[in-house]
């Protein structure tokens, strides 16, 4: 199994009046980091807009942890959980330069065919690409 990791930075603009990291930021880190997982199987989304599909969202979770602040490094881990032909459940974990799990999060998401706004079934070819980055359930607790 593999999963995507990558660190970003935390900008004074993404601090909130509770002087820590807005929940807003989560959902864009999280967008990244289905941006690399769609770019890491070959799915780039300009890819797949040209093919006429598009991934959608349908359910988003996050449990904050531990405060990220002006100053924190932050490591995102991502992959899979569960993967069929229809949907997939994406799994987050954001943490500290310390290694400390901060929060935790899990998206469900879908392709949809961008003429008829209906669900795509992924090709077996495309499951394929996308199972390499798919860990047991037993491992889900964390990200919930």
């Amino acid at each position: 199994m593999q999963e995507i990791c990558f660190e970003v930075s935390i900008y004074p603009f993404q601090i909130d009046f509770m002087d820590h990291v807005s929940n807003i930021v989560y959902i864009q880190w999280m967008e990244m980091g289905r941006c690399h997982l769609l770019d890491a199987v070959d799915l780039s989304v300009p890819k797949i807009a040209a093919e006429q599909f598009g991934p959608v969202l349908i359910e988003t979770q996050i449990v904050y942890k531990k405060p990220l602040r002006l100053g924190d490094r932050v490591k995102v881990q991502v992959w899979l959980t569960e993967l069929t032909a229809i949907t997939a459940w994406i799994n987050f974990v954001f943490s500290n330069q310390n290694n400390e799990i901060c929060a935790t999060g899990r998206q469900r998401g879908l392709f949809i065919d961008l003429k008829t706004g209906r669900p795509k079934r992924m090709t077996d070819e495309i499951q394929d690409r996308f199972r390499l980055y798919l860990k047991p359930d037993k491992d889900d607790e964390q990200a919930r």
